[in-house]
């Protein structure tokens, strides 16, 4: 198997089916496999998945560093490629996944743009393509060749917010990470449910909070405090 996707879910019904449908789209002669990490959907997330030939797993924990981490253990492709269900990946992002590996970047992820025609939400995507790790995410999606993602022993399932950020800094200390210059385009309804300056300060505070150290509990708690967000429920 040349590639394995691998998606952690939630209640993703209205999102993962148009995932699936474009991935399979884009992977046309490609070895490939469609993993889904499900931490507990009462939706139709799991029908959905399988219909469209996904493999699905049950996961008995609702953190996603630890349905991610299930889904790389059970993946059989060289290449692992993490993508949130409500995002959807640059056209031929494979080849340009593949052409980063062998320039030598074995991890890596996508700049991103927002599903919206916010200016504000523009000047955020905007700075996607800069390699600080404040610019980094998990929408972004994120690319690693397996036998990379063994050696770091996949990301930190104690982790429940900032796992991500956590795996890029580490990682970046035994390999070269590549930001490909294509964009995947991101979901905008955390922005819909609050306003612009909130969620960007809940971004900064708990981004300030992660650098110096701060538990998850103390991290957890300033986002849930200052914003809604759509998973609330896998945050708590």
């Amino acid at each position: 198997m040349e590639l394995s996707v691998i998606i952690p879910t939630l209640n993703e019904a209205g999102n993962i089916e148009k995932l699936l449908t474009y991935l399979k789209s884009q992977l046309k002669g490609v070895a490939y496999e469609l993993i889904v990490a499900d931490a507990g959907s009462s939706d139709n997330t799991r029908d959905l998945s399988t219909s469209i030939g996904a493999t699905f797993l049950s996961c008995d924990r609702m953190c996603r560093a630890y349905q991610m981490n299930e889904g790389a253990r059970v993946a059989t492709g060289a290449v692992l490629y993490f993508v949130h269900a409500d995002t959807r990946p640059p056209e031929h992002f494979f080849e340009e996944i593949k052409s980063a590996i062998k320039q030598g970047f074995e991890f890596g992820c996508f700049r991103f743009k927002f599903d919206s025609n916010s200016f504000l939400l523009a000047i955020n995507s905007y700075f996607t393509r800069f390699k600080s790790i404040v610019f980094r995410g998990g929408d972004q999606s994120l690319y690693i060749t397996k036998t990379a993602f063994q050696k770091l022993d996949g990301f930190n399932d104690k982790m429940r917010i900032m796992e991500e950020y956590e795996f890029i800094i580490r990682a970046k200390k035994q390999y070269k990470f590549k930001i490909i210059p294509k964009d995947i385009i991101v979901s905008a309804r955390k922005y819909d449910e609050n306003s612009y300056l909130r969620v960007n300060l809940a971004n900064f505070i708990v981004f300030s909070l992660f650098r110096w150290g701060a538990s998850q509990k103390i991290m957890l708690n300033a986002y849930n405090r200052l914003i809604k967000h759509p998973k609330q429920e896998s945050l708590k």
